[in-house]
């Protein structure tokens, strides 16, 4: 008999894995896939030598992270931190650029630059603390009191009407809201003005980083680490029910709620069902990955500088395609995040050229090719865009479904983003990892604190574990 089975091979179930492993226990992980890494996978989408991340791409969370810190996944991956975190092209050849120096970002932004530079100042200089407290499960007393409560502050007063004026200047808005949209949801709100304020404060603080190689290289570094210390990876191999893994004392998912319903059906109590059922999924993503014969021709050149960019117009704009999307509808003029990793990696593609990644919000379950209309809004900042495509391959938000079925109705974070649901994830408690199955725990991004490629939801569940069914309260050590 195994000590752990774990259903699932992205960062999280990779990363229970790698502590498992190191606490000397017996582990398998069964994927579905053929490679490793779910959403951390990087593959050859359109043309031969071109290679391109199938869904994450830039990593903030991963350099801030407590796991991948104690890891030590810097010192086992390449990883470059641009000198542009990203950039919001504007009409008239405009763009608000957010450099990794706060200084140089509020200076670029004329009226709007001092608002910028009170707002992050406080944040950059705590950040720790904020990510200690938002990285966990939200129900504890944080380490950094006045950080957790300075932030807080300025999620309520971003996140409603309150604080349109707090941001003074149109360019510094729109940077804003860009960065916000991740989170996929109306703004303002709670929830987005949350997520955009510890995007844009990573982007000041350790940077955003790109994994040399692609995303790849972050799930291959973990694989390498789970069998040199004894664990082992099963692909290719379709899981439905508990009989079609191997006995356990311990089974870890690092699925989506919905697989969790349907693998324990019969032996969760009624009132968890129901809990499970009632969970919310967010918007689906309509994604496009381009290969390209050279740089992209923007209007503005600092943009080519920006591995990515936000394309989306003013703030009312990005406001207005959110919207729509949170309606069921799809926005006339989308929303679209670009990244262009070949900016910072010159292995992604042949020499000269280039790959890029894009993708907008649509409503979940959409089966509507988005190529031209993203296409369309990458040359209104990038005149003759069109010119430099070779090839490229799209996914619908129901094809996003297809390629990974975690990601439910195109939906890539986990669920819907909500102040509700970062708290109930999937169901309100202080240990949510743990369903009430014995021995069955839940650890992907459904479960606090979260999206993003962290590996802290499946650190925490791991841990848990431990001390729970094998008595092990002391932690491994991850360094290398």
């Amino acid at each position: 008999m195994l000590d752990v089975n774990i259903v699932g091979s992205g960062p999280n179930g990779l990363a229970a894995a790698v502590v498992f492993a190191r606490a000397g226990l017996s582990v398998r992980v069964t994927e579905r896939a053929v490679t490793p890494g779910g959403g951390l996978r990087t593959e050859a989408l359109t043309l031969p030598g071109y290679r391109h991340d199938s869904c994450s791409a830039v990593h903030p969370a991963a350099l801030a992270s407590p796991f991948f810190r104690e890891f030590q996944l810097t010192t086992r991956v390449p990883f470059v931190t641009p000198e542009v975190s990203y950039a919001h092209p504007l009409d008239g050849g405009r763009a608000a650029i957010a450099y990794r120096d706060l200084d140089r970002t509020a200076d670029r932004l004329g009226k709007g630059g001092p608002a910028w530079a009170r707002l992050f100042r406080p944040l950059v200089d705590r950040l720790d603390g904020v990510v200690a407290f938002t990285g966990n499960q939200l129900l504890r007393w944080p380490d950094d009191p006045a950080a957790v409560l300075r932030y807080g502050i300025d999620v309520l007063e971003l996140g409603t009407v309150l604080g349109r004026d707090r941001l003074r200047g149109a360019d510094a808005a729109a940077l804003f809201a860009g960065v916000a949209a991740h989170a996929a949801g109306r703004q303002p709100s709670l929830a987005t003005a949350g997520a955009g304020l510890l995007l844009a404060a990573h982007a000041h603080a350790r940077g955003w980083g790109y994994p040399l190689g692609g995303s790849q290289s972050i799930a291959d570094a973990l694989v390498a680490d789970l069998t040199a210390h004894g664990g082992s990876l099963r692909l290719a191999t379709e899981v439905h029910s508990i009989g079609d893994l191997e006995p356990a004392r311990v089974t870890m998912l690092d699925t989506s709620p919905a697989f969790l319903a349907r693998f324990a059906r019969l032996s969760l109590p009624l009132g968890y069902r129901r809990a499970l059922d009632r969970y919310r999924y967010g918007p689906g993503v309509a994604k496009v990955d381009f290969a390209l014969s050279g740089p992209v021709p923007w209007t503005n050149p600092e943009v080519a500088l920006a591995p990515t960019v936000h394309l989306g117009g003013s703030r009312a704009e990005v406001a207005a395609a959110e919207r729509a999307v949170s309606r069921g509808r799809h926005a006339e003029h989308p929303f679209v995040l670009v990244t262009q990793p070949s900016v910072l990696d010159h292995t992604r593609a042949p020499a000269g050229h280039q790959v890029l990644w894009a993708y907008t919000h649509v409503p979940a379950g959409s089966n509507v090719d988005l190529t031209d209309a993203i296409t369309r809004r990458i040359e209104e900042f990038a005149p003759g865009f069109r010119d430099t495509i070779l090839a490229s391959a799209s996914l619908t938000a129901q094809g996003m479904a297809e390629h990974d079925p975690n990601f439910v109705g195109g939906d890539i974070l986990g669920g819907k983003v909500t102040v509700r649901q970062l708290v109930r994830r999937p169901v309100l408690s202080r240990r949510p990892w743990q369903t009430p199955v014995p021995g069955l725990y839940l650890c992907s991004a459904s479960t606090p604190p979260g999206p993003a490629v962290h590996g802290m939801n499946g650190w925490y569940a791991a841990t848990l574990a431990l001390r729970d069914e094998f008595g092990i309260t002391v932690p491994p050590s991850l360094a290398p």
